[in-house]
This record gives C-alpha cells, sequence and structure tokens, in this order.
C-alpha cells in the first residue's frame, strides 16, 4: 500500500466507523501521546531506563500504526497529498544530504 492508498483507507476508516475526523488541534495532540507511547517503548526496550513487566507487552510496531494512523488523518483534513509530499521531501533529502552524510566521519 502506498501513501495516496493508505490516506484513503483511513478517511474510509473515518466515514464508515467514525463519526468525523477529531479537530486539528485535537489530532495535534493525540499525535503527541500516540509519539510519547513510541518514545517510551523505544527508551525502555532500546535506551537505558528499565523496561517494566507492563511495557514488555507493548507492540512497537502497533504504536507506530497509531502514530502514521494520526499523521494520515492531519494531511487529509488538511489537504496535504503526502505521497506527494513524501516524495519532494525524499528528492530534496537524497540531493541535500548525500555528501553529508557519505562524509561524516562520525558515520564510519
Amino acid at each position: 500500500m502506498n501513501i495516496s492508498n493508505a490516506q484513503q483507507a483511513v478517511d474510509e476508516w473515518i466515514k464508515t466507523h467514525g463519526v468525523r475526523y477529531f479537530n486539528e488541534l485535537t489530532n495535534m495532540a493525540q499525535l503527541t501521546e500516540e509519539v510519547g507511547e513510541v518514545a517510551r517503548i523505544i527508551a525502555r526496550r532500546y535506551g537505558e531506563q528499565s523496561e517494566k513487566p507492563s511495557d514488555k507487552e507493548k507492540d512497537l510496531g502497533e504504536e507506530l500504526a497509531d502514530v502514521l494512523f494520526v499523521v494520515l488523518c492531519l494531511a487529509n483534513q488538511t489537504g496535504i497529498d503526502l505521497q506527494e509530499a513524501f516524495d519532494r521531501k525524499l528528492d530534496l533529502k537524497a540531493k541535500r544530504d548525500h555528501k553529508r552524510h557519505q562524509e561524516n566521519k562520525k558515520l564510519k
């Protein structure tokens, strides 16, 4: 599934299962909450914090999917073609950052 298809799937889900999109501010708050859940898993599973028993059952993939879902909602409700925006950004990063990362001594 490409990003455009994912945006359409989210929109269809909202129309079928939801009442409407939450407003942009609410979705921004939800995005922050979901990113916090991802950060908690990463910090405890891959960082130096100890993992609580309740944290071990958390599914990182599911939490990342929650982040993606809210990002797709925000794109839909603000009229952003995220596939187009992502393609432009990837092209820009490839041109701008190729030599920078290749020549970064810290990455060798």
